[in-house]
């Protein structure tokens, strides 16, 4: 788990920027106690999800602006070096470069000593398996050798990257968050998910990395199965699915008991959206979830372990669109942080 985040606001992946720079100084401004490290799709493909996290995927192709496995290869020997590295905690081999995670980059070189806590974000093993095809078009993770192999892949990944952000921006704690979209597929009998195998795949992450390890699901989910894994944060867009998330009011006690923190993705990410709305109206939607939950718990415990976050990653906004949106979150923290009599720092 990570300390108690007493209502700060953080961000969520992707940002429309184009200069790593100015994404990472946006992102210091507006979130100084709890920033994250976006995404920036819009330099170009590599950056984009899944393709950021591929370059140590054995047998990947890149062909016509798709991810492929090459399953006409055999692909025994670099699988078997993943296994070796996992079995090793050999994470050295699977940092992210330059081309592929510019933001990441840009933000190692800043000193973030005093922040709360410093947040990334990887592609989940579920979503990266279901998005990368074999040559019969059949999604990776319905092979259970790369079903296998996967998680362990992410997992070296992850560490490489909280012993990263550790190392070069001195921050005490660390977050890792699993981007998950394709775990709305849990349930689903026309994209089916098999829970055992999530739930291994999440262990073999969980069992490597040091630090915090989140979840970020963007659509409805079985919620009750999220909570059964315990992550350290559950992000997701409250704008949109905070009733279905509610209906596991229970086991979502249960885990704030525990020091499970959620992320409440109030401010909508998608800034049509975002745009019809205020931060007045906004703050007045989250009032209602917080009263909602609270009477089964007591409001101080709500207000120590959650978060205020857009609902996703910015995408389709300009810079100005961006901070608009980033900047409702953070106000719409320092109005419950005010009204719970939180000041200073976390």
């Amino acid at each position: 788990m990570i300390p108690p985040p007493r209502s700060l606001a953080t961000g969520i992946g992707a940002l429309p920027h184009t200069d790593p720079a100015e994404a990472c100084n946006d992102v210091l401004a507006i979130f100084p106690e709890f920033p994250y490290v976006p995404t920036l799709p819009d330099r170009g493909q590599l950056e984009s999800i899944v393709f950021n996290d591929s370059e140590q995927l054995p047998g990947r192709v890149i062909r016509d602006d798709r991810l492929l496995f090459d399953s006409s290869r055999d692909q025994t020997a670099a699988m078997e070096q993943v296994y070796l590295d996992y079995v090793g905690r050999n994470f050295g081999p699977y940092g992210l470069h330059q081309e592929y995670a510019s933001a990441f980059i840009e933000m190692m070189t800043r000193s973030l000593g005093k922040v709360h806590v410093l947040k990334c974000q990887v592609t989940g093993p579920v979503t990266f398996g279901m998005q990368v095809v074999d040559a019969a078009k059949r999604p990776i993770y319905y092979d259970a050798q790369m079903a296998d192999v996967l998680p362990k892949m992410i997992a070296l990944k992850a560490r490489w990257c909280e012993a990263e952000m550790k190392a070069r921006t001195g921050a005490r704690e660390t977050l890792v968050v699993l981007n998950e979209p394709y775990l709305a597929s849990l349930g689903s009998s026309v994209v089916p998910l098999d829970r055992d195998s999530v739930m291994t795949g999440w262990e073999d992450i969980a069992s490597l990395v040091e630090g915090g390890l989140g979840i970020h699901c963007c659509s409805n989910t079985d919620w009750g199965f999220v909570l059964s894994l315990e992550p350290s944060v559950i992000s997701f867009d409250a704008y949109t699915t905070a009733k279905e998330f509610l209906l596991f009011t229970d086991q979502i006690v249960s885990y704030l008991e525990k020091g499970g923190v959620v992320a409440w993705g109030i401010v909508p990410a998608e800034y049509k959206v975002f745009a019809s709305e205020t931060v007045d109206s906004l703050y007045e939607r989250y009032l209602a979830i917080r009263a909602q939950l609270c009477t089964r718990i007591d409001t101080e415990l709500f207000d120590a372990q959650s978060l205020v976050t857009p609902s996703c990653g910015i995408r389709f906004a300009d810079r100005a669109g961006a901070r608009a949106i980033m900047e409702a979150s953070a106000e719409i923290s320092r109005r419950i942080r005010k009204t719970a009599g939180i000041s200073g720092g976390p």
